[in-house]
């Protein structure tokens, strides 16, 4: 095997798929990530350059890890080599260690060593590799789908810069898109392909963000359609459907459709339905919504809707949005699920929101009350002879660690925010009010 191999000399890729052609060959045919090679961001002024150190691309599949290195390795005077981690191991490494000390001593010639998927290489695969990064014998550029702060060797990871590439929108995924059917040489525009703007869009948006599965999908399906009489190759949604291999769902995320399923996703929970709230989840995932959006969206609820009445809900739901962000779909589906699940089978309650709508309108519609003395900071010299602190009780000196005692301004003394419910976790909540203020609540909370 040549791992020298000259990646940038012409061959003839009318056999190689569609996303593989059309990868980009400069920066000015990059989409996306504008916040990493757009113009005078730092990645691409060092491409520019030819003054690159160490990378770790991090990101889903499709938003174009390897383009990027591949469009490093088109611009670049260095000498460019791909291992995939599944497939190379340490022998490969050393390999390619040496064949690049030898271009440096004799030709004084930089090599880019590219390793696709390198959360797959062990310790010992990375810690061989580390030495030459170290010294600069090669330039790494690794590329993983997962977080590289938990996969990569620490050492490995503070001699890297890090980038992280963001799901493609999916205007960027039809550009590309349009552009292979434009391509005489790399794409489909030798064809004469007959395809609606709203069937491209649809293959936009049901991509997710994955530019090659939106041209894998294009091929297949000029590819599997035979021209008609005219020499016209015609698709249509049926056709998209079974190239895509899923269903399109009557589902536009900029349209009325998408905010009534978010609304039938929220109100299901909120009214303790898990298997209504599931199958909304369900059809989000399916039909390609942000998972960042749902997440977000569960985490609200959490606060909002049950809030006091179970605490841990909003543990649970933040915990998930966590998840969505470290691992990403589809494992994430999993602990979204779980978060649904918890929340629309918890006791509901909105004293929270009831209790700061409350105060910040009163707020908005009051004048602002001075801070009592005994509550004022009097952590500085002179503040006591300002008589701040003076009278304040400390709480954890008297029985129940409680003490009763003005926290609020003085002309509010009358004013109630916050009104416990009668669900859940609520409600020993109030009885636990009740109790300190000798109400005839009880200890128990």
């Amino acid at each position: 095997m040549n791992l020298f191999e000259n990646t940038n000399v012409k061959k003839d890729n009318n056999d190689r798929p569609l996303a593989y052609r059309m990868r980009p060959r400069s920066l000015d045919e990059f989409y996306g990530q504008e916040e990493i090679v757009g113009d005078n961001k730092l990645l691409s002024r060092a491409i520019k350059a030819d003054r690159l150190q160490s990378l770790i691309f991090y990101g889903p599949p499709g938003t174009g890890k390897t383009s990027l290195a591949q469009v490093i390795a088109n611009q670049t005077e260095a000498e460019f080599v791909k291992l995939n981690a599944v497939t190379s191991g340490v022998k490969d490494i050393r390999e390619v260690i040496k064949k690049a000390k030898s271009n440096r001593n004799l030709y004084n010639n930089k090599t880019i060593l590219f390793i696709d998927e390198i959360h797959r290489f062990n310790k010992s695969q990375q810690d061989a590799l580390l030495p030459s990064v170290e010294n600069g014998t090669v330039i790494m550029i690794g590329a993983t789908t997962e977080n590289p702060y938990f996969e990569v060797n620490s050492p490995l990871l503070s001699r890297s810069r890090i980038f992280r590439l963001e799901k493609l929108k999916s205007k960027q995924v039809l550009s590309i898109l349009e552009k292979s059917l434009e391509d005489e040489k790399r794409g489909l525009g030798k064809l004469n392909v007959n395809i609606s703007n709203r069937d491209l869009q649809f293959i936009a948006e049901l991509a997710d963000g994955d530019a090659r599965v939106a041209l894998n999908t294009l091929e297949l399906a000029v590819l599997t359609t035979p021209a008609n009489s005219d020499g016209i190759i015609n698709l249509n949604t049926e056709i998209i459907e079974d190239s895509m291999q899923k269903k399109i769902l009557n589902y536009d995320r900029s349209g009325d459709n998408h905010y009534d399923i978010i609304s039938a996703f929220i109100k299901s929970m909120r009214g303790s339905d898990p298997d209504a709230a599931i199958y909304w989840l369900a059809r989000m995932i399916v039909s390609g919504e942000d998972p960042k959006f749902i997440a977000r969206r569960v985490v609200i609820h959490a606060a909002e809707d049950v809030g006091m009445a179970d605490p841990t809900a909003l543990i649970i739901a933040e915990s998930a949005a966590r998840a969505v962000e470290q691992i990403g779909f589809p494992e994430a589906k999993i602990p979204l699920a779980e978060a649904v699940i918890y929340i629309a089978s918890a006791p509901k309650s909105n004293s929270v929101v009831k209790a700061i709508n409350s105060a910040v309108d009163y707020v908005e519609n009051n004048k602002a009350g001075s801070v009592p003395a005994h509550l004022k900071d009097s952590h500085y010299a002179g503040a006591s002879d300002l008589g701040h602190g003076i009278e304040y009780k400390y709480p954890h000196s008297y029985p129940k660690n409680y003490i009763e005692q003005n926290y609020l301004p003085e002309d509010m003394q009358s004013v109630s925010f916050y009104e416990p419910g009668k669900m859940g976790r609520e409600k020993k909540t109030a009885q636990f009010l009740k109790y300190l203020r000798n109400e005839n609540g009880t200890e128990d909370d």
